[in-house]
This record gives structure tokens, sequence and C-alpha cells, in this order.
């Protein structure tokens, strides 16, 4: 398994592209110059010794020696060591409302990034449980399989936003019905559901399905987002630009509320609880809480505990051009003209 341990550095390379087309204009700069001086071949009269495709070869080999001490400080890795694992645990899906009353900012910043934040802080807490996350608005979609690897968690967590469904609405039977999907008939973990949800705008019968998930012995628990007296819906451009308000059709205004009502119902009715967030790190420890009640069960997981660093390869080929680079002088030399030139 490879990783890079310091993706951030891998941002330099973007500035290779910027140093090319900087170089490829200072040539054309020069030659420009050269050739205003009146003469048919002023560089080659001048400096008849100066190979100048020579020069255009020693700054390609500049720019590739940037680009590979930037992955050498990226430090990619290798996964050299794998261990099977016995972990206790219970099997926890994430269902995130994704619809656009979840823009909302009736609570700070709104209520998408609150979500986000909650579903972050929980797994900062989690021990030996494995995760999902299921997303949904007027259709529910898988966001990430139930999984033991945390990390993977919190990428695909940072990538849920309201555009990720385009059909509105709040199908929590949907919801509910993929969950039990990704669950799979023949877990015996310990299963919970939490839906986190301002319950606004929910369409279909979901008893139905609620009660298939609880057969199976999964636990249905709720999160409120948002605030009773509620809050318009902002409307933004592609570079978050306010662009005012989602109206009606009589243009006043849409306020979208908290339905606390609904999602108390629903946890009830799942053999959870419901919990409102106001507090992300009261709420976590209300809801890790209730969810010690749950009978843990013993899994094996397969990690990579060890890696081995690769910067080197990297470092020693950047070190081999920077070499090469010195010893290529810019002066035609018989036994490299027919190469450079």
């Amino acid at each position: 398994m490879e990783r890079i341990e310091l993706p951030q550095y891998l941002l330099l390379l973007s500035a290779l592209p910027v140093l090319m087309l900087a170089m490829a204009y200072a040539s054309w700069w020069k030659k420009r110059a050269r050739s205003q001086m009146g003469l048919k071949t002023p560089f080659e009269v001048l400096a008849p010794q100066v190979s100048v495709r020579r020069n255009g070869f020693k700054a390609l080999v500049s720019l590739l020696v940037l680009g590979l001490m930037a992955i050498a400080i990226a430090n990619p890795q290798s996964g050299s060591k794998v261990e099977t694992m016995k972990r206790e645990g219970i099997d926890l899906l994430f269902a995130i409302d994704v619809s656009n009353s979840m823009l909302a900012e009736d609570v700070s910043p709104n209520r998408i990034s609150r979500a986000r934040q909650f579903v972050s802080e929980c797994l900062d807490r989690l021990g030996g449980d494995r995760v999902g996350i299921i997303v949904y608005a007027g259709e529910a979609q898988p966001q990430l399989p139930i999984t033991s690897d945390l990390a993977a968690a919190r990428l695909f967590l940072s990538q849920v936003n309201t555009d990720l469904v385009n059909s509105q609405g709040t199908a929590f039977n949907e919801a509910i019905d993929l969950a039990v999907t990704m669950f799979g008939e023949e877990s015996l973990h310990s299963k919970a559901l939490i839906f986190i949800s301002d319950g606004e705008d929910h369409e279909g019968d979901f008893n139905t399905s609620l009660k298939a998930a609880t057969d199976k012995g999964i636990r249905v628990f709720s999160l409120g987002i948002g605030d009773e007296r509620g809050g318009p819906i902002p409307i933004r451009d592609s570079y978050g630009r306010s662009l005012g308000f989602k109206e009606d059709g009589s243009g006043n205004k849409v306020i979208t509320k908290l339905n606390e009502a609904f999602l108390q119902s629903l946890a009830a009715e799942g053999g959870g609880v419901y919990l409102q967030s106001k507090d992300n790190k009261k709420t976590v420890s209300a809801l890790l809480d209730a969810l010690s009640d749950l009978e843990k069960t013993e899994f094996e997981s397969r990690l990579y505990t060890d890696y081995e660093d690769q910067f080197y390869w990297f470092a020693g080929l950047a070190l081999l051009l920077v070499l090469l680079d010195v010893f290529l002088i810019k002066r035609k030399t018989k036994w490299l003209e027919r190469l450079f030139q």
C-alpha cells in the first residue's frame, strides 16, 4: 500500500508550469533582443562557442530537479508490514441530510458544516468501531462503505456538501433501506444508524422501512441540526458570493425550521435517542453514552502498521540531475555537440 506522508508539499508542483512559461518568455525576449542588434546571426557571431539548445536543456533539468525535490519532501511511503488486529466495537452509519435547507445559517457556520463537525468529533472519540456514511436528500446515496479506516472516513466526510444529491426532499425511507443493505444481512455486529438532519420536508412512508431495520437489530438515533425559530436559505454562486435568499412563488423568503417533533418520533420508534446539536462536544458525549449500551463485537482488521520511506529515490535522482547540470557546461564540446546542438 502506498501513501504520501506530507501531501501538502505536492502543491509545489503547481509552480513548475509557471516557471516553465517564465523561462520560455525569457528565452523569447533574449532572442528578440539579439535580433534587434542588426546582424543576421548576432548571437552566433558574438558568442560562437555557446550552445543555445544546451541552455534550454539545462533549464529543463532545473525544472525536473525542483519537481523531484518537491516529491521527495512530500515523502512517498509504501506499506511494508501488515498486521491483523483484534478489535471490539459496533457498526455505525451516519446518515447526513444534504438537502438545500441544510445551508441555513441559524446555527454557526451553517447546518451542513455543523453536521460535518459533529461526525468529525465522533470519529476522534471512537474506539474500535467501524463507520460508514450515507448522504440523502430526495434520494439516498452511499458516501463511504462501512470501514475501520477512520482516516478514509475523515477524507470522505470532508467532501459532504449539498451538491452531492441533485433531487430535493428528505427521503428518510430510502436512507433507512440503504442502511439495511450496507449493514449486510449476515452481520453479527451491533448496528446503529444515526440521522443528522433538520427534519424538514420528509417524504414517503418511512414506518415500513423503519420496522424492517429494527427487526434486523438496527438502532436508529437522530440528531437535530438547526433552530426551531428557523432561518432563510442563502443562495451563493460558484465563488461563494451571496446572491440573496431562496424565495417562494410569492417572492417571500423561505424560512426553514428544525422539525424536532419528527426527529424525536423517528428515534423513539427506532429504539434510539434524540439529540440536538447545540454543543457538539456535549452532544457527542451523550451519543457515545447511549451507544455504550450496545454490545461490542470482536472483529479482525488488517492494518498497515509499518511504512518505509521512499523519498531517497527521488532525492537521489534529483542529485544526479544536479551533477549533470554542473558538468554540462554551456560551451560547445565535440563529444556533446551532436546531442545538444
